[in-house]
């Protein structure tokens, strides 16, 4: 048996049954790594602890061996545990075992998953609501071993002597993060945390977040995936979450520092941090336009990232709402995927989601223009890092065919989801003619969730 028919097979056996979980007697197939030994997962002395009432059980998390993970947990949630308790568990289990490091991405995928899951827990049916976050758990403890294996990193405790008060935090904080620094930048935001409102903390954070193109985007998704979680499970959770945040936002690993050099990933903010203060703020209050959509479509087709930026900025001064540029962005997104399906393809549209949603919390009209700016910016340099990983098609979202006409029934949309490993874009084309003719979109969303979840 194959890993993922193992895998599936788990997350079939998930299911509440007659008031309990089932049995799980293939778990041990799920595993592809070796086994971590208990002393590889005891803290370190220096390691940081977390209040009385969420240690235990994420020590349990971190301490339980992966194969028998699931059915503990289950057995805990059928004696009372609740579901904001397991998901706060998850997340600090996350920060403080796993490294943003070489990458924030790949095995720190562990900590930027758990909003998805919990937000496809929130739309599953009830006797679904559990899967989605059992197997986050599950992925957590295959990115604890991967973080073994490369070195066994572990959240050191803040250092208090360095944590700068309450009047010279937010400062502190915001030189640290320009100056690149991860030890000034530690203690500050640890400070911030303790002193300051939480969205001070988010209008700062945005803005790092998406500064650089470093990481295909999963540095704008951790600020709005940790965002979103820590609203659910809340702000007493927030300073290891806050301070794994930081250490990812100042990731340039193999790189100079980016504050004494020129480099590429950087360009875009630094070019987009002049073009918004042309901008004013009247943008706000824009007309929808589907021809300027269309105008910017066609940039993000071909144009560079500087193009991209300056028709996104020509748009917003010309009375555009920034409703159609970001129809723009999101059917940019989805047609460089159809461009070329994979992971970098895939980024842009969980990056463009991610930036969207910081667009849409910041208070500040020249943080959220920014956003904009920067997202019409990276979507370009998507595409460059497609094309170095092989043919990008030539695709027009906006000219793709139907492939049927007839009434979407169930049955359609089982069909879609049959065609989805074997012959993608008949798929494609399929979903297209399912929602011309009425199709309903949330039964369509629902169905691709519990694929996703049910093929792990």
């Amino acid at each position: 048996m194959s890993a993922r028919d193992s895998r599936r097979r788990f997350l079939q056996h998930a299911a509440w049954a007659g008031g309990g979980l089932l049995t799980f007697p293939e778990l041990s197939a799920l595993t592809q790594l070796g086994p971590v030994c208990a002393a590889e997962t005891s803290l370190p002395v220096d390691s940081v602890q977390f209040t009385p009432d969420i240690e235990p059980l994420v020590r349990l998390l971190e301490e339980t061996p992966r194969d028998d993970v699931i059915g503990v947990v289950a057995r805990r949630i059928q004696t009372g545990l609740s579901y904001r308790e397991l998901v706060a568990a998850l997340l600090l289990a996350g920060v403080r075992n796993v490294q943003p490091r070489p990458s924030v991405g790949f095995k720190f995928h562990a900590v930027l998953v758990v909003n998805s899951a919990h937000l496809a827990s929130l739309a599953s049916p009830d006797e679904d609501r559990w899967l989605p976050i059992l197997w986050a758990i599950d992925n957590f403890k295959g990115s604890q071993s991967r973080d073994v294996e490369e070195g066994n990193w572990t959240m050191a405790a803040v250092d208090e002597s360095a944590v700068p008060d309450c009047t010279q935090a937010h400062q502190v904080l915001t030189a640290a993060l320009e100056a690149w620094d991860e030890s000034a930048a530690d203690v500050a935001v640890a400070g911030l945390t303790r002193t300051a409102g939480a969205t001070e903390l988010f209008e700062i954070l945005a803005r790092y977040g998406v500064r650089d193109f470093r990481s295909i985007g999963h540095k704008a998704i951790f600020v709005a995936n940790s965002w979103r979680t820590l609203q659910c499970i809340g702000w007493r959770y927030a300073e290891p979450v806050m301070r794994s945040l930081v250490y990812a936002l100042l990731n340039h690993e193999g790189e100079p520092n980016p504050a004494d050099a020129d480099l590429q990933a950087d360009r875009p903010y630094r070019y987009n941090l002049e073009k918004v203060q042309s901008i004013g703020t009247v943008w706000q209050r824009g007309k929808r336009d589907d021809g300027a959509t269309r105008d910017l479509l066609s940039t993000l087709r071909e144009g560079s990232w500087q193009d991209a930026s300056d028709t996104a900025a020509r748009l917003l001064t010309e009375g555009i709402s920034p409703q159609s540029i970001y129809d723009a962005l999101h059917n940019g997104a989805g047609e460089l995927l159809i461009r070329q399906p994979g992971i970098v393809g895939l980024h842009t549209v969980t990056t463009t989601n991610a930036m969207h949603y910081l667009h849409q919390q910041s208070a500040d009209p020249k943080t959220r223009a920014l956003i904009l700016l920067q997202n019409a910016a990276f979507l370009p340099l998507f595409r460059e890092a497609m094309r170095g990983r092989g043919n990008v098609a030539d695709v027009n979202i906006t000219e793709l065919s139907v492939e049927s006409d007839a009434e979407p029934t169930s049955d359609t949309l089982a069909n879609i989801f049959t065609q989805v490993s074997s012959a993608r874009d008949k798929a494609c084309h399929q979903t297209l003619g399912y929602l011309n003719e009425g199709g309903d979109p949330e039964a369509f969303i629902k169905a691709a969730r519990q694929l996703i979840f049910l093929k792990g």
